[in-house]
C-alpha cells in the first residue's frame, strides 16, 4: 500500500493531552542542546563563564576578580508523548527499515541533571514518522499494524552517547517535524529486546527551520502534500520546544547525502512519572 501523508495525527497542545500521557509529564527535567563533540560546560549550555583577569599594573589597578562560576544545569518541562507511543523496545541502531529519506545519524547524549555527569546505560528510547508523515504500527495515513519502521531503543555508551541511523522525519497536520524520545533507567536487555526499569524522561526533539525548508523540496518529501507547520507555530515547540532543538552538520556538499544530529537530555534517573 502506498503511504499517504497523515492528516489527522495532530497532538494535542498543553493543557489538552491524552489521558495515557504519563503523569510525570509536569515534573521538569533538563534538555539542553550539545553544539559541539565535547561535553563540557559551555557545549552543555551551563550557566557558567570563566572570567580571567588582566595582568595587573598595580594594587589600584587591578581588576576585582569575578566570583567563581555556580556550575547548574537548565532544567526545561517534559513534553507530551503523543498518541503513537508502541512498547516494542526492540534494541537497534537502524531503525530505518528501508523507509526513503534524507539519511539522518542522531547522537543523544544523556547527563544526570543534578551533577551534568554522562549516565551510561540509559536505554535511549525514539519513534518519528516518515517522510510522508505516516507512523509505523497504526492503520491511519496508510500504515498497517504490524509495521515497526522509525522506531528502536539504544543504551548508552560510557560517555553517556546513543546513537541511531535513520531518516529526516517528516510531518503532518498541526506538527512541526520532530523525534519522539523516552529514556528508562534499571532495565536489561533480553533476546534483543530492552525489558524492566522504569521512564526518567518524555519529550520531543526538533529540527532548525532552514535544515527542514531545504529537505521539504527533496524526494520524497516534495510528495507530502500535508500543510508543514513551523515550529514557531506549534503548541507543542513554544512550551520548552527550542531547548530540544537538534545542533544538525551536513554530510558532505550534498544534503541528500545526511545530516547528524546531536543533542544532550539531562535528566534525574531517579524520576519516574
Amino acid at each position: 500500500m502506498t503511504d499517504t501523508p497523515h492528516h489527522n495525527a495532530t497532538e494535542p497542545q498543553r493543557g489538552s493531552e491524552p489521558s495515557d500521557v504519563p503523569a510525570g509529564a509536569t515534573r521538569r527535567s533538563v534538555i539542553a542542546t550539545l553544539g559541539g563533540a565535547t561535553l563540557g560546560v559551555a557545549a552543555l549550555g551551563v550557566a557558567a563563564t570563566q572570567a580571567t583577569a588582566a595582568e595587573p599594573r598595580s594594587a589600584a589597578t587591578r581588576p576585582r576578580p569575578a566570583a567563581p562560576p555556580a556550575v547548574a544545569c537548565v532544567l526545561t518541562p517534559e513534553q507530551t508523548e503523543g498518541p503513537y507511543y508502541l512498547d516494542l523496545e526492540t534494541v537497534r541502531k537502524n531503525i530505518t527499515e528501508g523507509k526513503a529519506g534524507v539519511p539522518l545519524t542522531l547522537r543523544v547524549t544523556v547527563v544526570d541533571a543534578a551533577t551534568c555527569a554522562p549516565l551510561p546505560q540509559t536505554a535511549v528510547d525514539i519513534w518519528h514518522c516518515d517522510a510522508l508523515g505516516v507512523y509505523s504500527g497504526y492503520v491511519a495515513g496508510g500504515s498497517t499494524p504490524d509495521t515497526t519502521f522509525l522506531r528502536g531503543v539504544q543504551l548508552t555508551d560510557s560517555a553517556g552517547v546513543a546513537e541511531f541511523t535513520t531518516i529526516y522525519p517528516g510531518w503532518y497536520v498541526g506538527r512541526a517535524l520532530h523525534i519522539h524520545v523516552k529514556t528508562h533507567e534499571g532495565g536489561t536487555v533480553s533476546s534483543g529486546t530492552y525489558h524492566g526499569g522504569h521512564v526518567s524522561h518524555t519529550g520531543q526533539l526538533y529540527f532548525p527551520e532552514a535544515y527542514n525548508t531545504r529537505v521539504a523540496a527533496l524526494s520524497p518529501y516534495r510528495n507530502n502534500t500535508a500543510t508543514r507547520t513551523l515550529n514557531a507555530r506549534d503548541g507543542i515547540y513554544r512550551n520548552g520546544g527550542s531547548s530540544t532543538l537538534l545542533t544538525l552538520a551536513q554530510t558532505g556538499s550534498d544534503l541528500g547525502k545526511g545530516v547528524t544530529a546531536t543533542v544532550v537530555l539531562g535528566i534525574d534517573p531517579a524520576a519516574t512519572p
